[in-house]
């Protein structure tokens, strides 16, 4: 029999632990939707101790959701960290949809295709379903869980080392992995392009990338306009290496024009227009 004094505590340390991962949710909303808060308005703002909020902030970025640094929590990449893909999937919605239905027509029944840890790439991963039959190679634990069970869809999962971050394995068990497939297609994308070339902050990150590149027969870069807008520290490879780059029509017309002076083979997705410049 439960003994009653056993039974309370126990109540109580479930809406303690209630309270807290409701309190969490509310952070990383708040952050993510502002992009940086500072941790002594977070205090203020829910009622808490900056202690508490610090303790909280541990979690989250162990979780790989947010960071914080200097008194400030951030959602935001930088050039040497990635945002995490719980941030990134809110981003560019529209931009991002477009160019997943552009990527659409560059696949066939019947192929291999790797998908990276993008969530640009994650916009093309309810479309397959209309090219079955085919099999996909992926290191991310999202699209294993969305593709599992999809008529049609052989996958195959990518171990490795887990990151939360991304929701991705990588490591040399990841790389090992895929050097020994050879696939018809490689489908990635990039947080920053500079100079004609791709960029990521994580060197693991470009090593898994890297890795999908060299085993595929083509290979599509998917990149909104922001990714051009923004900087990284690692390079993965340049522009003119890819079969195609799909843009969405919000990008920079002198952007455009550079890459095709440089014989980038650039399709710009569906839209009204193409934007500024």
């Amino acid at each position: 029999m439960t003994h009653p004094a056993s039974s309370a505590t126990d109540k109580l340390a479930d809406a303690r632990q209630s309270r807290q991962a409701e309190r969490q949710r509310a952070i990383t909303e708040a952050v993510m939707a502002e992009g940086t808060v500072r941790i002594e308005d977070m205090a203020s703002r829910f009622g808490i101790s900056v202690m508490t909020v610090h303790r909280d902030l541990d979690e989250l970025e162990a979780r790989g959701l947010l960071r914080k640094s200097r008194g400030v929590a951030s959602a935001l990449s930088t050039s040497l960290v990635e945002s995490s893909d719980v941030y990134r999937a809110s981003r560019q919605l529209v931009e991002k949809d477009a160019i997943a239905h552009a990527a659409l027509e560059f696949i066939e029944p019947g192929q291999a295709i790797f998908l990276d840890d993008s969530t640009t790439t994650l916009h093309l991963v309810p479309l397959l379903a209309a090219k079955t039959p085919l099999t996909i190679i992926t290191n991310t634990l999202t699209i294993m869980n969305q593709l599992q069970g999809v008529r049609g869809i052989t996958l195959l999962g990518v171990g490795g080392q887990y990151y939360n971050w991304c929701s991705a394995f990588m490591g040399r068990i990841t790389t090992t992995t895929i050097a020994g497939m050879r696939a018809d297609l490689a489908i990635m994308s990039t947080p920053a392009i500079t100079d004609g070339q791709v960029f990521h902050q994580t060197l693991e990150t470009v090593d898994v990338k890297h890795a999908m590149f060299d085993a595929a027969s083509r290979r599509l870069l998917l990149a909104d306009h922001t990714k051009f807008e923004r900087r990284a520290l690692h390079a993965l490879l340049p522009l003119s290496d890819f079969d195609a780059v799909i843009v969405d029509t919000g990008i920079d017309r002198d952007t455009l024009r550079a890459m095709r002076d440089s014989s980038v083979n650039v399709v710009v997705a569906r839209g009204q227009h193409v934007g500024r410049g």
